[in-house]
């Protein structure tokens, strides 16, 4: 067998390292090490649910919305507060715009670097290029003559950056593969990307007033208020993303999907996953949690290997540390834990990563917008039923054959599928808010009832279930535990030695050349792992060792 090792994972968000055993030019064993320390649920101790949002949002510049909007749910339950219906929308809105610039940038500026080649582009003809566009329904909003100029210059500068020194000139076929024209179109899609995630956050600033780390999403609702101006402003940013995810994002991805296919082999995990739920639809003030988490937008729900749906039990979940840089080997409920951060060594047959092993009923889950659409589709959302059925047919499978997306390209593509479905969402929300403001509603904002009281948020970040819990006495906050969607994907092995989600992707992954393991690398960013989210302890005393935690890899 032969070592092939990863170090670092580039285009992801913090630090990850992956190691895998190549037997037969396959992964026969792998590990998965999360290097990145963290403490933030001690930050917020003593602090007031109110102080919680807005430190817990520190964790990640990426996903800050969702860890406000999931501590301000828990706020809400410990304080006894049902939020308005104008506070619902607005926390909704807030929420999609943070996922549609997350998804954007995912796609097209970390994960499309796999499959597309920009300086290939410039063996294109350009009048081939549109033909292409024409022929595969792929959106033209850039002029192919002028960019081709643009990357010609770049290419004669030399300063070639993340385009050059790459693993992808493989002579093995498991190189880029795209035709030049189409690397042309795609390269275009990825400039405009850029221009489209800055509006997605644009639109989460309006409503935030700012963002990153957002100032709006609040126990109790929201301190936005809108004006005539802000709503103006709103919908015509709503409408533009709108318009470009829906003329682009599908149909980019089934036009890389026919020169990847063997990419549909290999990535297909546990086949277990869990969504939590996320974007509240209208609900009364009586309605239970539970019924809340079933009837969001995208609803929650645990599958089985065979597809089998349940609704979600607080008191199945543990997190184990046998495998993780922390004292003992416990496999605890989250308040039970006592973490204590105790890095020995890295060492794949004892403890080799920062991030603990979650389990549901003894089991790991995998978590991410895969996991969402898969739930959503088996709860019979009508959207998302419709687009997973249109896009397995445009790859060649029977509608309703699910397993066909079980794989490192299934996991890519579904996510697209989420992506249309929260854009139309959101122009659904605006002109929700608009009727709402019409009617005469003014109320966005509802005090704490009592200042004693627990409460737990079961919700989603970009990257999967977001779980976030407090207790609260006199007003302050006396325990905080946060489980993030990437420690669920990333997790270690577990006590029975079986592999965490990614870890079980990689088994099987084909790599002809161990020093350029191109298909596990796709496999690991179709996951869209963020280990600067992943990596946190709840230790409740004074953390005296953090200071001199050291990098596992020097």
């Amino acid at each position: 067998m032969t070592r092939s090792v990863i170090d670092p994972i580039t285009r992801i968000e913090g630090h990850l390292r992956v190691e895998m055993e190549v037997e037969n030019g396959v992964v026969a064993d792998a590990w998965v090490s999360g290097g990145c320390f963290r403490g933030m649920e001690l930050v917020v101790q003593n602090r007031t649910p109110e102080d919680a949002a807005q430190i817990v949002e520190r964790i990640c510049g990426v996903c800050p919305v969702s860890h406000a909007h999931a501590s301000s749910i828990a706020g809400d339950k410990a304080y006894g507060i049902t939020i308005s219906n104008n506070a619902r929308i607005v926390r909704n809105l807030l929420e999609g715009a943070q996922f549609l610039h997350s998804h954007i940038l995912w796609l097209y500026n970390l994960a499309a670097l796999d499959y597309v080649n920009p300086l290939n582009a410039l063996q294109a003809n350009v009048d081939d290029a549109y033909a292409v566009a024409l022929e595969n329904g792929l959106a033209l909003h850039s002029d192919l003559n002028q960019l081709y100029e643009k990357l010609a210059a770049f290419a004669d500068n030399g300063q070639l950056s993340i385009f050059s020194g790459n693993w992808f000139d493989a002579e093995d076929g498991t190189g880029y593969k795209l035709p030049a024209e189409l690397d042309l179109i795609l390269t275009a899609h990825y400039l405009e990307a850029l221009k489209m995630q800055a509006k997605a956050s644009e639109i989460a600033a309006l409503l935030g007033g700012k963002m990153p780390h957002i100032m709006t999403i609040v126990p109790g609702g929201t301190a936005f208020v809108p004006t005539a101006e802000k709503l103006d402003d709103l919908k015509g940013l709503v409408d533009e993303v709108y318009q470009w995810v829906a003329d682009t994002m599908i149909p980019d991805t089934l036009a890389i999907a026919k020169f990847y296919p063997e990419a549909t082999t290999f990535g297909k995990g546990i086949g277990r996953y869990a969504a939590w739920g996320v974007f509240e639809s209208p609900f009364d003030e009586g309605t239970s949690y539970a019924d809340r988490m079933r009837n969001r937008y995208l609803p929650a729900g645990v599958l089985d290997e065979n597809f089998n749906i349940s609704d979600p039990d607080e008191s199945k979940i543990t997190e184990y540390v046998g495998h993780s840089w922390y004292e003992g080997d416990a496999d605890l409920p989250p308040f039970e834990q006592d973490t204590k951060p105790a890095f020995t060594e890295y060492d794949v047959n004892d403890r080799y990563t920062w991030d603990k092993c979650p389990l549901y009923d003894g089991k790991s889950l995998e978590t991410g917008s895969f996991a969402r659409v898969l739930v959503a589709y088996k709860r019979g959302v009508p959207f998302v039923k419709q687009h997973v059925d249109e896009m397995l047919v445009a790859l060649g499978a029977q509608a309703g054959d699910l397993s066909v997306l079980q794989n490192t390209l299934g996991r890519t593509a579904a996510r697209q599928v989420e992506t249309l479905y929260i854009a139309t969402l959101m122009k659904e929300w605006v002109n929700e808010l608009c009727e709402a403001i019409k009617s005469g509603d003014s109320e966005y904002f509802r005090a704490p009832e009592k200042s004693d009281g627990e409460g737990t948020a079961f919700w989603e970040a970009p990257r999967g279930a977001l779980y976030h819990s407090e207790k609260v006495k006199g007003g302050k906050i006396t325990d905080y535990q946060i489980i993030i969607p990437s420690t669920w994907n990333l997790s270690p092995h577990d006590p029975k030695g079986n592999y965490g989600p990614l870890e079980q992707a990689l088994i099987g992954v084909p790599v002809a050349d161990v020093e350029k393991p191109i298909n596990a690398l796709r496999t690991v960013h179709s996951f869209d792992p963020c280990t600067a989210c992943a990596v946190h302890v709840t230790e409740r005393g004074t953390g005296k060792h953090f200071e001199t935690v050291t990098s596992p890899w020097g």
